[in-house]
């Protein structure tokens, strides 16, 4: 029996290191749910998970973010308790919060493309500060669109319950995670890998 053998590529280190920067990202928004605070009238808890998201689409831009989110999914699904409340399965991915977190995905990638305007990653402290906020609260839309218009329809709720339920209370919190995402950026000390 004979064996052949093929020499194969190596894998360009660009790719690598946004790979793993990914993964790590994918890993710090898993970690996050540890921070999960329910709330008595809506099926929606507080999470960090969107200040996650933010800093997907920002610091990995609009192809890499979204493959971290959906990182992110696939090992919720997969059964790691990544989920708020610590949960996970398929069954998340199709219950009352399922339209907020397959809105991650897209909210990362249009973040991204506002903020990098395109694929390759610019140096997030020449970016101006009204198109890094006008960018997040982009996502925020896409994020709170997709979660109640989801959670509304499978509820059965009217638009304007879902609103009330799943996206007015959360306003507050939301414009801290967007300072709390340019402040980050700005540092300087997260910086998006060039390929």
């Amino acid at each position: 029996m004979a064996t052949e053998r093929n020499s194969v590529d190596p894998v360009d280190d660009a790719v690598v290191r946004q790979f793993a920067r990914a993964a790590m990202l994918a890993a710090l928004m898993g970690a996050s749910v540890l921070v999960s605070i329910p709330i008595p009238f809506s099926p929606v808890p507080i999470t960090l998970q969107v200040l996650f998201v933010f800093l997907a689409g920002l610091v990995l831009g609009p192809v890499w973010g979204p493959i971290s989110l959906l990182l992110y999914l696939t090992a919720g699904a997969a059964g790691a308790p990544v989920f708020a409340g610590m949960n996970s399965g398929l069954g998340i991915l199709i219950g009352q919060t399922a339209g907020y977190l397959w809105s991650y995905p897209i909210a990362a990638a249009l973040i991204g493309l506002i903020v990098h305007r395109g694929r390759a990653l610019r140096d997030l402290r020449t970016v101006r500060l009204p198109i890094l906020v006008g960018a997040l609260l982009a996502g925020t839309i896409v994020i709170y669109g997709m979660g109640t218009a989801y959670m509304a329809w499978l509820l059965e709720m009217e638009a304007w319950e879902a609103i009330a339920a799943g996206a007015l209370h959360f306003i507050p919190g939301e414009l801290l995670k967007i300072a709390a995402a340019v402040a980050i950026v700005r540092s300087g000390r997260i910086t998006p890998v060039r390929s």
